[in-house]
């Protein structure tokens, strides 16, 4: 706990000036997608798989700063750099030696893609949003109090396992005290949000507090297949930055495509 103490203070203070400032939102995002899925293709290469890390990671970083820009690309547009993007992956598997895990190789590196830097890239898209520096503060205190909660509702009572085969240390008490936490929190902020009427956002808190944890376990799944630990060792008592950003990988598209398609 005294070691998570400090990465935590520092992280929830540079996420306030984040939230409140667009520009320094649109550098960290980069930089924790960057860190993010640089940890995730170190993990994969692991077991042996060899990615395209380099194309990876410059894919990766390409998709916020463009979200960030707001540049307006049209949907042909958009289907061809995706056509391209798979053509240079395949010729790039051409300049291997051998044919080994050729599928496995493309698949992982648009798998790390998509999962960290399209998917994390949402929380730029909400900031973008009428109120959205409200609207993200409230998602980011949303889905982070659910994983602390977990965290500290575990420590105390937790007994049951949850998933042992995925992650040992999970218990079912942290998961329900994480919930209920994410919940009490997000009522108390939901208060600060005036374009959502009270049930709309009881109910998205509860599907907010579900996915987060959802988000963490499947980071812990991957970590499991992967056999490691933590996803990286920046934080000291926290793991890496996929370790902190996991849960929010997941809320943050869901929250966003609540906010522009189902109201």
């Amino acid at each position: 706990m005294e070691k998570r103490l400090l990465p935590f203070s520092l992280l929830s203070i540079l996420a306030v000036f984040c939230v409140a400032y667009y520009p320094l939102c649109g550098l960290f995002s980069c930089l924790l997608i960057l860190a993010a899925l640089y940890e995730f293709f170190y993990m994969v290469e692991k077991k042996g798989v060899r990615l395209f890390k380099p194309l990876g990671l410059l894919i990766g970083v390409l998709i916020p700063v463009t979200i960030y820009f707001r540049f307006s690309i049209q949907e042909g547009w958009q289907f061809l750099f995706v056509v391209i993007g798979v053509f240079v992956l395949f010729l790039s598997e051409l300049t291997k030696k051998d044919a080994h895990q050729s599928v496995l190789s493309i698949s992982a590196t648009v798998f790390g893609v998509i999962y960290i830097s399209w998917c994390f890239s949402f929380l730029i898209r909400i900031r973008q949003l009428p109120e959205g520096a409200m609207l993200t503060g409230f998602l980011i205190l949303v889905t982070k109090s659910s994983d602390t909660g977990a965290y500290l509702w575990g420590k105390k009572f937790g007994k049951t396992r949850l998933l042992k085969r995925i992650s040992p240390k999970k218990s079912l008490e942290g998961a329900i005290g994480g919930f209920f936490t994410s919940l009490a929190v997000g009522v108390i902020f939901s208060l600060f949000i005036g374009s959502i009427n009270f049930w709309a956002k009881f109910f998205l808190i509860i599907i907010l507090a579900i996915i987060a944890q959802l988000g963490d376990l499947f980071e812990s799944l991957i970590k499991r297949d992967c056999q490691v630990k933590d996803s990286g060792k920046l934080l000291p008592g926290m793991g890496g930055i996929l370790d902190v950003i996991d849960s929010l990988i997941f809320t943050a598209p869901t929250f966003y495509l609540y906010l522009t398609m189902m109201r």
